[in-house]
């Protein structure tokens, strides 16, 4: 960086650190989202604190005596990933992130890297951002990648036709067209010239507001960037997945089998080990998957179910491994179906909730507690609100004020989507709202059959993955009209809070402006969420070079076999 402009922004955040207003992670975070490269961005830290600042997860480059080839066993559902911009599952982009890219990668320790980008910069006022592209890298088909494919998808996610959820991360590039969609949202349409090609490798994104997520929103599973030919090539993926990465799909069957192999070409990103990804189908039994890596028919698991979490922890030549996330149960109420209308039955279905009972109960107590607004307090922009007690006799008052003093029948879906905590989670707030004559009727249903219906229903469980700002979280679920918005939630003060959160720098101030964000959310009452949880997996002994990531994002690009 010695050479080249330094955002105002970085010297801001070197007096935070200095004077303490900052923490080391945040610094760090915040820096390399400004364009510092990490390995600079620790050196500045470990100058200003006068001593060594490592990073708190393991460097993903691979050890000398790794070795080459082999074929790694990986069990994961496999599902359909006909089209990366509209993924809504995880599983989905761990199978695609292996042969098609993200312009940065966020890695375990939450810091932003380049990619297919190989830097970028910001204008003072972050509103412009220039992207500058790594030269040579080349398509599976031949082709170069270049500024086109960039320009193409941004325009492809934030086209309303193509239904991607990034259009809840982008909102500074959108506009409203005027018109309103079936449920009377307005539609957003991109701003002309919000992405423009400077050159062949080069691309700028221009907003209409501040915002500092830029890069981070850009390694959210859906914004893989595609070849710029993908529509005309047909829009499945799954059956031309011409990608930049190092591997390309073989063999593709929904719920049996996604297999990867070596590209033969040279990889742009240096020498990949495993000749071979084997992603392994065992349906919804969390119990198949301990027994396959017990009997290693597989290598590695995409999750450690709660169920088997102790097991596993016993069975020799596992390694069973933790890191904590954002990862959370939202128990949503959709404000545009009755009873839910009315915000005094929400109220009282969130004074039911004892959030530290449900974590132990529902999470055995692996996890933090949450506070009804979808902000942890491990989200660098956590405003600390007074604490959220249960009030049962408070639930009854609302109940009788909105015509319910007999009390009232809900039901609730759950999809155990992500285990049977899900299930129990919904259980312990039964039990506690019926002190208040709420009925809470569970209507458990197959996980594909929920996603199906997951944001139509007026009460369900809904499993949210990791996102490393808040602010990405709440613009995916909460921002009005946005595909992911399940509750339909849709308040213009949340909107310009969210908004004004987003574009602020200063750490303190934007920490400050999440009390209003925090506050809104959680007195509209749209949600109970009791926890954020710890997520877990194993591998087995002989996996070399694997790292946990809390959005579970996994990257076996580094990965050998012992």
């Amino acid at each position: 960086m010695a050479n080249e402009r330094m955002h105002p922004g970085v010297e801001k955040m070197k007096k935070s650190l200095a004077s303490g207003k900052c923490s080391r992670r945040e610094f760090l975070r915040t820096t390399t989202l400004l364009g510092v490269s990490a390995s600079a961005a620790y050196g500045i830290a470990s100058k200003i604190l006068g001593k060594d600042v490592l990073p708190d997860f393991v460097s993903s480059a691979m050890a000398a005596d790794q070795k080459k080839g082999g074929s790694l066993k990986f069990g994961m559902v496999v599902q359909e990933m006909a089209d990366p911009a509209t993924y809504s599952w995880t599983q989905k982009s761990v199978v695609a992130r292996h042969i098609i890219e993200y312009l940065v990668e966020t890695g375990p320790d939450n810091i932003t890297r380049p990619n297919l980008a190989e830097k970028w910069e910001a204008s003072d006022d972050l509103k412009t951002w220039t992207f500058h592209l790594r030269k040579g890298v080349k398509w599976s088909n031949g082709d170069d990648f270049n500024a086109d494919d960039v320009v193409f998808n941004f325009t492809r996610w934030l086209d309303p036709k193509t239904g991607s959820s990034n259009l809840g991360l982008f909102n500074a590039m959108l506009e409203e067209t005027g018109e309103k969609d079936k449920k009377g949202n307005p539609v957003k349409r991109m701003i002309k010239g919000a992405v423009e090609k400077v050159d062949a490798h080069t691309v700028k994104i221009n907003l209409k507001s501040p915002a500092l997520s830029i890069p981070e929103n850009l390694y959210n599973y859906p914004t893989a960037i595609v070849h710029r030919n993908f529509e005309k090539d047909g829009g499945d993926f799954s059956k031309n997945p011409v990608g930049t990465g190092p591997y390309t799909l073989t063999e593709f069957k929904v719920g049996e089998v996604a297999v990867l192999k070596k590209r033969k070409e040279p990889y742009w990103g240096g020498e990949v080990l495993l000749d071979e990804i084997r992603f392994i189908d065992l349906g919804e039994d969390a119990g198949a998957y301990l027994a396959a890596i017990a009997s290693k028919q597989v290598d590695g698991l995409y999750e450690l179910d709660l169920t088997t979490l102790e097991a596993a922890k016993n069975i020799p030549g596992i390694k069973v491994i933790s890191i904590p996330s954002t990862q959370t149960g939202l128990i949503r109420m959709k404000v545009t179906e009755k009873p839910f209308t009315d915000i005094r039955i929400r109220k009282a279905v969130q004074k039911c909730c004892d959030a530290k009972r449900m974590l132990d109960i529902g999470h055995r107590g692996l996890g933090i507690v949450g506070e009804h607004h979808h902000v942890a307090k491990i989200h660098p922009e956590y405003f600390a609100l007074p604490p959220f007690k249960q009030d049962i006799a408070g639930a009854k008052k609302l109940l009788a004020e909105a015509g319910y003093p007999k009390g009232i029948e809900l039901t609730c879906n759950v999809g155990n989507t992500d285990g049977a905590w899900e299930q129990d989670c919904v259980a312990v707030l039964k039990e506690d709202a019926a002190k208040a004559g709420i009925n809470i009727k569970m209507n458990v249903m197959p996980s594909a059959q929920y996603w199906d219906v997951w944001t139509k229903a007026p009460l369900s469980l809904t499993s949210w993955t990791h996102r490393p700002l808040a602010v990405m979280v709440l613009g995916l679920a909460y921002r009005t009209g946005v595909p992911w918005n399940e509750s339909s939630y849709a308040n213009p003060k949340f909107d310009a809070a969210l908004t004004e959160a987003e574009s602020t720098l200063d750490v303190e101030k934007r920490r400050a402006k999440m009390e209003k964000v925090e506050k809104i959310l959680q007195d509209d009452a749209v949600l109970v969420q009791p926890f954020f949880r710890s997520v877990f997996t194993a591998v087995r002994d002989n996996v070399v070079g694997f790292e946990m990531h809390p959005t579970r994002y996994y990257r076996f690009h580094k990965v050998s076999l012992a």
